[in-house]
């Protein structure tokens, strides 16, 4: 304990002064302890002084015992090297006995086995002079067995004579068997009965043979099977394609009449594969020379059903032996084209499962050698002849070419330019008829070939498609041309009646159709066709084609409403706008107008579909919102009560153009045709209000309404409020000196959604100070325009004031829009 502790420890032992009594016993318990723990140490400190000097002696001890036990192992070891000395003495001449009965015994053993070779390779000799070939099959087993055991001993004349002398017999045997062999085929067999099985057992010899002699043999029999077929086929008489089936029938027949004699063969040589190889091989060659040989072109019909036959015999031959597999869906893949959609398997894997090898069959020999061996291990036996029919099927695709031409024009001359009652598609016969018959077109070639000659047909498609297209453009109106029509201001004009306008929509559905249904036969063709042509199958160029037509249609069906609204437009112009005494309802050429869109926009937006009936739309109302705006420009002169009937009558027209959609039954894209068709009518009725407004402002009115206006419109504007030139020649010139008004953005094309425009622009206008009534801003130049005619007293505006206050509780009509633009 530190003093700190120690002092409190006596302050808390002594905490008063009366407890100091017991000091004296606590130091007397105190200095007993301290005794007592002085003896403990001095008695260890003893014990330990004694255990040194015993540790020491042990330590002796145990050094003076590991001398003794190290003197010990080096005793042992010597005496352990004299016994080993000892030992080799004694069994120095055991080792050599052991030698020498080794060696005695392998002498033993290998002239006993040189004795059984001698006598193997004798009686051998005897079977082989004998022709006893079943015992020399397995004399020959034996006799291989044994000059294995000799292949260290090569170099030992004995030996050396003995391996000459079973190679020679080897020799004889083999000549033996090729002799008896050669008798095969020849009719012998049928008068010797015991030939066959002779054969039969020469087989064994041949097994026992080297491999060699097995490959010799069976492409000599098969040599020598198809001589006479060379001679037959290669004679001036049957060396003709129309023949072609009969050389398939000659090997057929030859098989299956010696079925049974062929059984001599072994089941492994597979003899049989192997003859129909070289069978393919040999008329392959003879079929090409047949082809470069002819100086005309082949009859058609003769060289498809040589071809057809080819292949009926190559998949005879793949079924039978195996290798290479034909493609059952192909069928499936073309049967889909039209159907609008697809089958669930990718074009790779359509091909990798039907793709021909046919590079495998001009390879070298030797490649084509390791595909004998097996049936079906990799020699295809689909293309090896019917491949050398490609080159020259030319001829097949130009018949196909005139044929699908003359059924183009036969199915174009028929058509009837209608839809038959019931019909869903609303789409011309003409178009799902072609496309019938380019399916079956497909499905005769792909059935012959994969390959170039498929690719060739598929352009023809290509060719006969993009002339159907050509078709349908010509049938679709025509403006009038020439003199007369010129003459008359008819050129350009197309004229369409109500069948025509139908006509036009079949065959915008019609170009619908067929631009989908060559994408998916280009796809078809892709899958069928070899990978190797499958990139350069495309229909693009058809499909841009067919997308042309159903442009140029729509484009003339908005041209022929065009047409059909001239006289409309006419009787606008011949309307006495200069001197109408009263505002009345809209106008005839107004009614006129809703009749014939009331006429025609129901059909065509029933047999339109929406993305075709919208772009229409688009493309109506891009012509008649200007056209109507221009046309205002071509009347004599309008009053001001003439420019508030005509304002009037501008609102009809726009509520009828901003209900077109809605007649078509067609409203889910009307949005951005509304827009378009509100912004262009508003222009006309700005145009209007600036005709209406007071000869002082005119010219402001003009800047703030259209500022896009041109000093030769402006001028035409002047004109039709009946200035004179005198009159209008100040304000031109005032018009001229602050220039025409504030640029707005151009109009977008009509394809496009139209961005509206806001109608009161909103940046103030600089008022010519030199005019009558000073403008301060462009909102007091619309306030103005708004309010025009407020103080005339002719009875036309006062009824179209009565008019305005009778359909301010109307919701909807012409008079509740008039001004709010």
């Amino acid at each position: 304990m530190d003093k700190s502790s120690a002092l409190e420890y006596i302050n808390q032992m002594f905490p008063t002064e009366a407890s100091l009594s017991g000091v004296e016993p606590l130091m007397q318990k105190i200095h007993s302890e301290i005794r007592r723990v002085d003896a403990g140490i001095l008695a260890a400190v003893r014990q330990q002084s004694n255990s040194g000097t015993k540790a020491k002696e042990d330590l002796a001890a145990a050094t003076r015992a590991v001398e003794e036990l190290m003197y010990k192992i080096r005793e042992i070891k010597t005496k352990a090297e004299q016994s080993e000395t000892m030992v080799q003495e004694i069994c120095r001449d055991i080792k050599k006995l052991d030698f020498a009965k080794k060696h005695i015994t392998t002498t033993i053993t290998a002239l006993h086995r040189l004795t059984m070779l001698v006598s193997a390779v004798e009686q051998l000799q005897v079977m082989a002079s004998k022709r006893q070939y079943k015992e020399a099959s397995a004399q020959l087993e034996a006799v291989n067995q044994l000059c294995s055991h000799f292949e260290a001993y090569r170099d030992i004349p004995k030996i050396t004579e003995l391996r000459e002398k079973f190679k020679n017999i080897k020799q004889i045997l083999k000549s033996h068997v090729f002799s008896d062999f050669s008798s095969l085929g020849t009719g012998k067999e049928s008068e010797e009965t015991n030939l066959l099985q002779q054969l039969s057992d020469a087989c064994l010899v041949v097994d026992a043979l080297e491999p060699s002699v097995r490959e010799e043999l069976v492409n000599n029999f098969c040599s020598r099977e198809l001589t006479s077929y060379e001679q037959i086929f290669e004679g001036a008489e049957l060396a003709k394609l129309d023949k072609t089936e009969r050389r398939y029938a000659w090997i057929k027949r030859r098989m299956r009449t010696n079925e049974e004699i062929w059984k001599i063969f072994p089941t492994p040589w597979h003899v049989p594969y192997r003859l129909c190889i070289q069978f393919c091989k040999k008329t392959r060659k003879q079929l090409e020379d047949i082809h470069n040989n002819q100086k005309e072109k082949p009859d058609v019909g003769t060289l498809l059903l040589a071809l057809q036959r080819t292949l009926e015999f190559e998949d005879e031959l793949a079924e039978k032996f195996g290798g290479g597999t034909r493609g059952r869906e192909i069928g499936n893949e073309i049967e889909e084209i039209g159907r609008g959609e697809n089958t669930s398997q990718s074009a790779s894997d359509i091909r990798k499962k039907y793709e021909k090898k046919l590079g495998a069959h001009q390879d070298s020999t030797e490649e084509k050698d390791k595909d004998l061996s097996v049936p079906g291990a990799g020699f295809n036996f689909r293309g090896i002849i019917s491949s050398c029919f490609e080159p020259h099927l030319n001829v097949y695709t130009e018949l196909e070419e005139k044929t699908l031409m003359e059924n183009l024009e036969k199915l174009v001359q028929e058509e009837t330019w209608d839809i038959e009652e019931g019909s869903q598609n609303n789409v011309l016969s003409s178009s799902m008829q072609l496309f019938l018959i380019i399916k079956r077109s497909l499905k005769r070639c792909s059935a012959l070939t994969k390959n170039q000659t498929l690719f060739n047909l598929f352009k023809v498609f290509q060719r006969i498609l993009k002339a159907y297209a050509t078709k349908l453009f010509a049938r679709l109106p025509k403006g009038g041309t020439g003199i007369v029509a010129a003459a008359t201001g008819m050129d350009g004009q197309i004229k369409t009646s109500d069948r025509d306008e139908r006509v036009i929509c079949y065959i915008v559905n019609s170009a619908e159709y067929c631009h989908q249904t060559s994408g998916e036969l280009a796809e078809s063709v892709s899958k069928i066709i070899d990978s190797q042509f499958a990139d350069g199958v495309d229909m693009s160029e058809v499909q841009d084609e067919f997308s042309a037509v159903i442009t140029k249609a729509l484009v003339t069906l908005v041209h022929g409403l065009e047409t059909k609204f001239d006289a409309e437009m006419a009787a606008m112009t011949r309307v006495p706008w200069g001197t109408l005494e009263s505002v009345g309802d809209q106008s005839e050429y107004v009614n006129g107008i809703n009749m014939i869109l009331a006429s025609s926009i129901p059909i065509l937006g029933s047999l339109l579909s929406p993305i075709y009936f919208q772009f229409f739309l688009d493309k109506l109302a891009s012509s008649l919102g200007p056209r109507f705006y221009a046309n205002i420009f071509k009347c004599k002169q309008i009053s001001e009560t003439g420019a508030q009937q005509m304002l009037l009558d501008t609102q009809a027209v726009k509520t009828i153009l901003l209900e077109i959609p809605s007649l078509g039954h067609q409203t889910s894209r009307a949005a951005s045709y509304s827009k378009f068709v509100s912004r262009e009518m508003s222009k006309a009725e700005a145009l209007l209000k600036v005709i209406l407004s007071p000869i002082d402002s005119v010219a402001d009115t003009y800047r703030a309404l259209l500022p896009e206006g041109t000093p030769m419109e402006f001028q035409r504007i002047l004109e039709l409020k009946g200035l004179k030139k005198a009159d209008q020649q100040s304000i031109l010139e005032d018009f001229n000196k602050h220039g025409p008004g504030i640029t707005q953005p151009s109009i977008p094309p009509p394809a496009a959604p139209p961005i509206p425009l806001p109608t009161a622009p909103t940046v103030a206008l600089i008022s010519n100070p030199a005019s009558a009534g000073l403008i301060a801003s462009r909102d007091d130049v619309l306030t103005r325009a708004a309010a025009l005619g407020r103080g005339a007293a002719t009875t036309g505006f006062k009824r179209f004031l009565a008019l305005t206050e009778a359909a301010k509780d109307r919701k909807d009509g012409p008079f509740r829009k008039l001004f709010n633009a």
